[in-house]
């Protein structure tokens, strides 16, 4: 019986040495038909497949409003996102034929969708003071949307990080830059590192390192195949990708 029990027990601590990636949608799933980045529909897409989460990209405008979009300056205009009025930047038409969508909007189109999970980066912005304020209005928004619950919480600027921290200490907030240790994002008590490939390839010994920390791991922007099984053989947690249904056949 005891015998019995060890390996019962043996096989329970390999499944979950082994746990697959939960896949992230970047900027929604855009590379779908009639998606765009950052897109209303890019959000619907993700959902439709069953992805775990859907990254999306905040601004704060220059009448303090939040938006729905990835670059500073958006493509083919000399719109900056930080610049320009909320007005001015939903104006803008995405290659789908939506319009850039407001944070509500977006947050609106979540609540419909209770099975995706929200992947909320917040843009670094031009000084803390406005970095604080813009976290102040993102936490605002997702209490009145009744979303915190579902929502993480990735920044490049630390700065960022330790806002939402203050303000929502029970959410998973994470550290997007690369230049920390696991130990000292310990120490910053934030939930984990969400680093780019490129780090991770530098310094593959940090996943096992944020692990035994308690410490979670997401890797971006993972495209290729070859890619995507060197990372689900180092064990990361997420795999945030361009192309999710390619990542679900693969681990399938």
């Amino acid at each position: 019986m005891k015998r019995g029990l060890l390996f019962a027990a043996a096989l329970l601590t390999a499944g979950a040495a082994f746990a697959q990636p939960k896949i992230i949608a970047h900027r929604g799933y855009w590379t779908a038909p009639e998606s765009a980045q950052n897109s209303l529909a890019s959000f619907s897409k993700a959902d439709a497949i069953g992805a775990y989460g859907s990254e999306f990209d905040v601004w704060m405008t220059a009448d303090d409003k939040l938006v729905v979009n990835h670059d500073k300056v958006y493509k083919g205009t000399d719109i900056d996102m930080e610049k320009a009025t909320a007005k001015e930047i939903t104006n803008i038409v995405l290659p789908n034929g939506e319009n850039i969508p407001t944070l509500d909007a977006y947050l609106k189109l979540a609540l419909e969708k209770p099975a995706t999970r929200l992947i909320l980066e917040m843009k670094s912005l031009s000084d803390f003071n406005r970095e604080d304020l813009a976290a102040q209005k993102i936490v605002k928004a997702l209490k009145k949307y009744d979303l915190v619950d579902r929502t993480d919480i990735i920044c490049f600027s630390l700065n960022a990080c330790l806002a939402f921290k203050k303000l929502l200490p029970d959410t998973k907030i994470y550290y997007l830059n690369g230049d920390l240790s696991p130990h000292s994002i310990k120490r910053l008590g934030l939930a984990g590192i969400d680093y780019s490939e490129n780090v991770l390839h530098k310094h593959p010994e940090w996943v096992k390192q944020a692990h035994d920390l308690g410490l979670e791991v997401n890797v971006w922007t993972v495209d290729k195949e070859e890619e995507m099984k060197y990372f689900i053989d180092l064990g990361v947690d997420y795999i945030t990708t361009n192309y999710p249904e390619q990542l679900q056949a693969l681990l399938k």
